[in-house]
């Protein structure tokens, strides 16, 4: 190893971590593959129009440098395996807030593009102070505390355990659905592909494709071969190009050359001055946030605010599970279960979010495709590092990604999801008040399409049923211990009684003195904030 190689390995600790420069470098590319959608769905997802809006190349650089700059902060100031890029979900909420497709907010009032900017860029201000404003120290180190991790302190240990469990299920319904091995049902929701419709280039060939990569990737991962899911994904692909479900049978050398994919031409010299131009009309999207200032329509101030609150919490949960989930399964947590390096994880994450909104995209979040890269043993900066290099190149060659079709890529998914059920062993499913939570945060996950939602619903379902069982508790407690002092009375004067008594085992005794044990408020006064945080976000409506 050179010297440039051995400044790298001290800096990420890839040795000591039992990680290697060829682990940590194919575990980029996989997190890479298995996010690159993204660069083309974000755009999309914002500007409804598609392609055809002057805004869209516009749309795809901020995507593009807002992955390569919130991966980097992962890479270089948390030193962990974790990518970012703007997230979904976030992105169809500003699209719907200028008065996109869904129609959600349009109907009352429409808000500018810039504005939309702007509020992503106030809750990435906000998410910033939350993960740097100390609120206390650790009693065992000493070391200051912040707001955030205050937060996740407050997020009861079983439903911690469920995180994983549920970002699993989520991220294998998200393959399985870019598979399309599931696909909309009219009367059950979702269904399952028919392989009796059989035409090249349909949902069934798109599935036999994904089936085949996750089948390679399987046994790959069995047989302890390196590069067991990009080799699955490279599998996919090339068993696509015959079923016709990848476009590269159709793109030539000459469109690649130009920068052709998908009918669209990304001349990146050309993008680049409209990028820059600082007038949005014409597409440019560079600090458009500041363009018009924050002239809001009226009567909607309120609104902007729980837009502001949304963004916030979104953000914060969903980085927040996502990073649980992934460094569980990496092993990159310390003795309390606390994920390493866990604040300068939220300093990367606020950060990107407030130079994406500076850039002219949605609010930069860490991605759920994070763990396609930890699955194949990425555990260091350098896998992060990985990844933002190949979003750099994207950004000219992007045709070259273009030809790996989504169902291959959702192959790895799914495999994610199959390594993160292995933490449902952790979960306590005998204590009804941890197992209650713990299934709604693991099922609502998948079925609600939102991490947040998920331990939302749980943290909710974790206070109300631990109040309730604390009133009873409380209730017998009064009761045993009103029968204690009768049944002392009533005993006293036969001392045979009493000796009797007294030999009896034990065990007995200590599950009598268990059975009046006066019962412990259960829910922390941290854990009742992040409730009532949730009440506000799920019932006080958006718009006014």
């Amino acid at each position: 190893m050179n010297k440039f190689g051995e400044k790298l390995d001290k800096f990420y600790g890839i040795t000591e971590k039992k990680s290697s420069f060829t682990v940590e470098i194919l575990a980029g590319i996989t997190t890479f593959l298995a996010m690159a959608y993204i660069l083309t769905v974000n755009p999309n997802q914002i500007l409804y129009a598609g392609a055809g809006d002057p805004r869209w190349a516009s749309v795809f650089i901020a995507t593009a440098f807002g992955a390569i700059i919130g991966t980097l902060l992962m890479s270089l100031l948390a030193k962990m395996p974790y990518a970012q890029a703007p997230g979904m979900g976030l992105n169809a909420v500003v699209g719907s807030v200028i008065g996109g497709g869904v129609g959600a907010f349009g109907y009352s009032f429409e808000f500018s593009l810039p504005n939309a900017l702007m509020m992503v860029l106030i809750s990435g201000i906000v998410f910033l102070i939350v993960s740097i404003v100390p609120v206390g120290r650790n009693k065992q180190t000493g070391a200051l505390v912040t707001l955030r991790e205050k937060i996740f302190d407050g997020i009861p240990a079983g439903i911690r355990a469920a995180i994983p469990v549920g970002i699993g299920f989520f991220i294998s319904f998200i393959g399985l659905q870019n598979a399309k091995l599931v696909s909309l049902n009219q009367y059950t929701l979702v269904q399952f592909v028919d392989f009796t419709k059989w035409e090249l280039g349909n949902a069934a060939c798109s599935a036999i494709v994904c089936l085949i990569s996750f089948f390679a990737i399987a046994i790959l991962h069995h047989a302890k071969v390196k590069g067991s899911v990009i080799i699955g994904v490279l599998i996919g692909t090339i068993v696509a190009i015959p079923l016709k479900v990848s476009n590269v049978a159709e793109m030539t050398v000459i469109d690649i050359l130009c920068g052709k994919a998908g009918g669209v031409s990304w001349k990146f010299w050309e993008n680049f001055a409209t990028f820059f131009s600082f007038d949005p009309d014409k597409g440019g999207l560079f600090f458009a946030a500041f363009t018009e200032g924050f002239n809001l329509p009226a009567g909607s101030i309120f609104t902007a605010i729980m837009l502001i609150i949304t963004f916030c919490m979104i953000d914060m949960f969903d980085t927040m599970g996502t990073i649980v989930g992934c460094a569980t399964k990496a092993g990159l947590v310390d003795e309390n279960g606390k994920p390493l390096n866990y604040n300068k994880c939220m300093y990367a994450d606020s950060v990107a979010t407030v130079a994406g909104a500076m850039l002219g995209t949605s609010t930069v979040t860490t991605f759920v495709e994070s763990g396609t890269g930890i699955a194949e043993g990425g555990k260091t900066g350098l896998t992060a590092l990985t990844t933002a290099v190949l979003f750099l190149l994207s950004i000219f060659i992007l045709p070259v990604f273009a030809a790996i079709p989504s169902a291959a890529a959702g192959a790895a998914l799914i495999y994610v999801g199959v390594l993160m059920m292995s933490t449902v062993k952790n979960i306590d499913f005998t204590d009804i008040r941890i197992a209650v939570p713990a299934f709604l945060a693991i099922i609502m996950m998948p079925l609600t399409y939102s991490i947040t939602k998920g331990i939302g619903i749980s943290i909710l379902s974790y206070v109300v049923i631990s109040m309730i069982c604390y009133v009873v508790d409380i209730i017998k407690y009064s009761v045993q211990s009103k029968k204690a002092p009768a049944a002392e009375t009533a005993g006293g004067g036969d001392v045979a009684a009493v000796e009797e008594t007294e030999s009896s085992s034990v065990s007995d005794e200590a599950q009598e003195e268990k059975s009046v044990e006066k019962p412990k408020w259960p829910v922390s006064i941290v854990t009742g904030v992040i409730a009532a945080l949730f009440i506000v976000y799920f019932f006080v409506p958006t718009v006014f």
